[in-house]
């Protein structure tokens, strides 16, 4: 997860799948999908994110249609972490699922972009490395920070199963 620190992209409230993986892309490979990944908002971000980089929005992030590309364009984009106000539920669940930390940060609106910060899942915290500040965030439960870890719910699940059976997990 992610002890070294990122770099700040900061976007508002409100910001849909839509913006997160455009339907104009939707029928093309993923990794082409992310290159437009929140292009109508910032369109430097995509070419720009590097990886360990976390994004930081307002209120229900992640709203709209439950399409799954949206936290998947996040991730291949290589996004440590999506710190929000709150999120939408679906988009909650699939970054988890997809092993993208996403953590409610209710003071996520005083980070500022461009900012240094690292985040402390297990603790429920983000240092702000430039300011020196340190927020606190919902913590996640062990298990689900185990999945995330793990890469997302289908590694875990097989990593989980193969312990069980004590041979090897299938792909």
């Amino acid at each position: 997860m992610n002890a070294q620190p990122g770099k700040v992209w900061k976007f508002g409230d409100d910001i849909d799948t839509d913006v997160l993986a455009p339907g104009l892309y939707m029928k093309r490979p993923i990794a082409e999908l992310a290159r437009h990944c929140l292009e109508l908002v910032d369109p430097r971000f995509a070419a720009e994110v590097q990886p360990g980089d976390i994004v930081v929005g307002g209120r229900n992030f992640g709203m709209g249609s439950s399409r799954e590309q949206a936290a998947e364009a996040l991730k291949i984009l290589g996004v440590a972490a999506v710190l929000a106000q709150g999120f939408a539920g679906i988009f909650y669940r699939n970054a988890l699922n997809l092993g993208l930390l996403a953590l409610v940060c209710p003071d996520a609106d005083k980070l500022k972009a461009g900012t240094r910060i690292s985040v402390d899942p297990i603790a429920g915290t983000v240092t702000d490395h430039d300011s020196g500040t340190t927020l606190a965030c919902e913590p996640l439960p062990q298990y689900l920070l185990a999945m995330v870890r793990d890469g997302g719910l289908m590694p875990h699940l097989q990593k989980k199963f193969a312990a069980r059976s004590g041979g090897e997990a299938r792909p």
